[in-house]
């Protein structure tokens, strides 16, 4: 697995999981029966199709390289004992976004990662409703090759310059999450449009505002709210992979099972690197 030939095959097989996963995700959400919600410890709620894709991710992803675990969302977590002696293994989350799947708009994908060494290094992002597919890996000298695959066929994806949008006079556009860290938000968009002139919001569920940054149709994420590891790690392998990169609210690279807790810190997915984003978000 050493070759980007081989991490590209593997993107493959990933690929293929994750669709199949999705499936079964399309199983629960086209059906006529009411939709029953349980609520886990974490207080975050849990639905058949949440389990139903860790059923077909955990097994098919743990049978494609020998000895390489797989952490998912959807089970019991091993210690952080165990975990801490993982150079290699694959993170997951079966439907991230199972909010808006309970809303039924669409947006929420399967999720997975391949970390090495704290270091997401491939990812797939798959969303089901839409047949739509993010990916991306790099290789062992760090040279990245991302993509994003519709019905009509396949292209690469880059992040864009913020300095062209600006010298065309288009705004800079953050994109954020419908459900959370709204206020917060709001203030880093003020403190840039004072900065930047007229600046744009989407806003977006699940990993899918990753996604966005990757392929160049936003420039910045902030996540000023919690998340989980498994939420981030296969977008953050696609966002790398096209250019960009994801950083904590110190700018230091997001980085992974690094401690007992999976809760990642609050976060920036910035698109155009060379842009001097830290002096513009930092307090």
């Amino acid at each position: 697995m050493g070759t980007e030939l081989d991490k590209k095959q593997l993107l493959e097989q990933v690929i293929g999981i994750c669709e199949r996963a999705g499936e079964a995700i399309l199983e629960v959400y086209n059906s006529s029966a009411e939709l029953e919600v349980d609520t886990k410890a974490d207080d975050s709620p849990v639905t058949a199709a949440d389990l139903a894709a860790h059923k077909v991710l955990e097994p098919a992803l743990a049978g494609l390289v020998d000895g390489v675990p797989v952490l998912s969302e959807e089970q019991e977590m091993p210690s952080f004992e165990e975990r801490s002696s993982w150079q290699r293994y694959w993170i997951v989350d079966p439907l991230d976004g199972t909010k808006e799947f309970i809303r039924r708009n669409g947006e929420f994908t399967v999720n997975v990662a391949l970390i090495e060494k704290g270091e997401p290094v491939l990812g797939v992002v798959y969303v089901p409703v839409l047949n739509i597919t993010y990916a991306g890996c790099r290789d062992a000298g760090g040279e990245g090759m991302a993509f994003k695959r519709t019905a009509e066929g396949e292209q690469q994806i880059r992040v864009r310059s913020v300095r062209e949008r600006l010298d065309a006079g288009k705004p800079v556009e953050l994109v954020a999450s419908r459900s959370h860290g709204a206020g917060a938000v709001d203030q880093l968009l003020a403190r840039i449009e004072g900065e930047l002139g007229q600046t744009g919001l989407k806003n977006m569920g699940s990993s899918l505002k990753l996604c966005l940054v990757a392929e160049g149709a936003a420039d910045l994420y902030p996540r000023l709210a919690p998340t989980c590891e498994w939420d981030t790690a296969a977008a953050q392998a696609v966002v790398e992979a096209a250019g960009g990169t994801v950083v904590d609210d110190q700018f230091e690279l997001l980085r992974y099972n690094r401690k007992d807790s999976l809760l990642n810190p609050f976060f920036y997915v910035i698109g155009d690197t060379s842009f001097d984003w830290r002096r513009l978000l930092s307090d």
